[in-house]
């Protein structure tokens, strides 16, 4: 095995605690001396022992003169974990090589240049790519203090939703739907707009065959129609908060509340995209899960608000003008104002395909 072998396994380890760190980055970690794995190891939770903590105390004394590996940049800091660019000092390491610098301004170069001040060598780079890839919503969070929104949409290979009746269970297959299960382990919050509470009366739980986290359920409900039977106020899952407008019921406001629910109210009487996700974002959503319907989804792509697309296409055709399609609002007049996407990467996933789909930032 060489250098790249064992930073795939860094990046390996990292990616099996998916949905499980927020609001810190996924990170693995592989301790190797003497062409020999002595520790590995992944960050699991945020306010536990980082990647390179959990490597290093498997290695235990035989670190000193080793060589490890770190998709991200050890920080530099003291936060809930004292810092491990220290850890490394410490242990006597003989050399770090580190996949990617850390975009965290607590952090940003300064793990690496304590680690080199104390004469260890140090390389970075290698496999950068698939490193940020890793973090992409921790960057994103990062940077912008919004969460990184994905939107689902299961449709028809003619692009429709539902039946012209508003039928649409099912469109695509179990195997798509367990898919969309993982994602909801994956997110921080899942949101819907009150239409889809109001018609379907949803979960929005986790339900994978050997469980998950769930996401706590966001609505978008601008006067408060939420039933105070919905299944997001009674089944106790998981948390659900209610965006509302600054204008709405406040009667119907203490009972949700009485009811365990967290009322959010908007500024003004509409609920901007924006707004909301700062809002959000300040609340420590760093990741969400748009499941919405055609009107919600639109919002999203209206106000560019939109970072990732997944699309489950279902082989049937369901025909008719009057079908609905996933997004809804007045559209763009111009196709210099339409939405460009690059696409990801495209699977099948039992008899549908799945496309994933990244917006493309216009200059």
């Amino acid at each position: 095995m060489n250098d790249k072998d064992y930073m795939k396994l860094a990046i390996q380890l990292a990616q099996s605690a998916a949905g499980q760190t927020t609001p810190n980055p996924l990170v693995g970690s592989v301790v190797v001396k003497d062409g020999q794995i002595i520790g590995m190891g992944a960050h699991l939770k945020a306010g536990e022992a980082h990647a390179e903590v959990n490597a290093l105390e498997m290695a235990g004394e035989k670190a000193k003169g080793a060589t490890i590996y770190v998709t991200l940049e050890p920080c530099s800091h003291f936060g809930k974990t004292p810092p491990c660019a220290d850890l490394i000092i410490r242990k006597e390491l003989k050399r770090v090589v580190i996949a990617t610098v850390d975009p965290n301004p607590k952090v940003a170069g300064k793990g690496i240049e304590r680690i080199k001040q104390a004469g260890i060598e140090v390389e970075v780079g290698l496999f950068k790519e698939e490193a940020d890839a890793l973090n992409k919503v921790f960057y994103h969070f990062i940077q912008t203090k919004m969460p990184y929104v994905t939107m689902k949409s299961a449709t028809s290979l003619d692009g429709k939703t539902a039946t012209y009746t508003g039928e649409s269970k099912w469109i695509t297959g179990s195997e798509a739907r367990e898919d969309v299960h993982l994602y909801r382990h994956q997110h921080d919050g899942i949101l819907v707009g009150i239409g889809t509470v109001l018609a379907d009366n949803p979960s929005l739980t986790t339900r994978l065959p050997h469980g998950g986290k769930n996401p706590i359920r966001i609505i978008l409900d601008h006067h408060l129609r939420t039933p105070l039977d919905a299944n997001v106020v009674t089944d106790g899952e998981a948390d659900t908060w209610i965006v509302t407008s600054s204008s709405s019921n406040t009667e119907k406001e203490r009972e949700l509340v009485e009811r365990g629910v967290t009322v959010l109210r908007i500024s003004n009487e509409k609920i901007e995209i924006r707004e909301l996700l700062r809002l959000l974002g300040s609340r420590g959503i760093s990741s969400l899960f748009v499941e919405g319907g055609a009107e919600i989804n639109g919002s999203f792509v209206a106000a560019n608000c939109i970072n990732q697309i997944i699309t489950y296409v279902a082989p049937k055709f369901i025909g008719g003008r009057l079908a609905p399609t996933s997004v809804a609002g007045a559209g763009f007049s111009t196709m210099d104002e339409v939405v460009d996407l690059e696409i990801k990467s495209i699977e099948r996933i039992g008899k549908d395909i799945k496309i994933i789909s990244e917006m493309i930032t216009k200059s």
